[in-house]
């Protein structure tokens, strides 16, 4: 979600487009949507974790209609997809099937998740990103209603709670804190617009 926010953010300022950061946040997590498939729907072997949701083909394939539509003003949205295979998974773990349905070779390199190495890039990036959502007062967004509010459910419920529940992954101790502070900031904004919802439907109410 660092990265694909950092990436996101970066594009959308050198195209000159504004970012829709919740639509953001949750492209960059799409993906682990498969982790929900697997241990919740029980079709582990048709639709495993890292595989063809995982696929950079199938990522761009999905993404040239969007392209053809909105133009440059795809491309952060495309980043932030793309960067959770190209980047995040293929330096932690690996075993992704980034060509299907060309090949189901797996690609990667495995690099532990509670190895130093990853857990110093995943703390400079969640603090990088923290900082860039102050100092560009996206953070402040995130808590205005906004009906996009409500995709951060996606990340919610397939990244971060699944962490305090420990599946499908351990992750390390000192990857917590910032799995709380997302988890609290997603919350608030998903509540927010949950709230806002039930105002105007009241307020919508004809009396009697």
């Amino acid at each position: 979600m660092a990265l694909g926010y950092i990436l996101g953010k970066s594009s959308a300022k050198l195209v000159k487009t504004s970012l829709n950061i919740p639509l953001v946040l949750m492209l960059s997590v799409i993906p682990d949507i498969d982790i929900l498939i697997e241990h919740v729907s029980g079709l582990a072997s048709t639709i495993p974790h890292r595989g063809p949701i995982h696929s950079a083909v199938l990522s761009l394939g999905a993404f040239i209609p969007l392209f053809m539509i909105y133009r440059k003003a795809a491309l952060p949205y495309f980043l932030a997809l793309i960067q959770h295979m190209l980047i995040g998974d293929y330096l932690t773990g690996g075993q992704l099937e980034l060509l299907w349905p060309i090949t189901q070779q797996k690609f990667g390199i495995p690099t532990p998740i509670d190895s130093i190495q990853n857990i110093s890039l995943e703390i400079f990036l969640f603090t990088s990103s923290i900082v860039l959502l102050l100092v560009t007062k996206d953070l402040s967004k995130l808590f205005h209603s906004h009906k996009s509010n409500l995709l951060l459910a996606i990340p919610t419920f397939t990244v971060l709670l699944p962490t305090f529940l420990s599946y499908p992954l351990h992750v390390p101790s000192l990857m917590i804190p910032p799995h709380i502070i997302l988890t609290a900031i997603f919350a608030a904004s998903i509540t927010i617009e949950l709230w806002a919802i039930i105002k105007n439907r009241n307020v919508a109410m004809p009396m009697g």
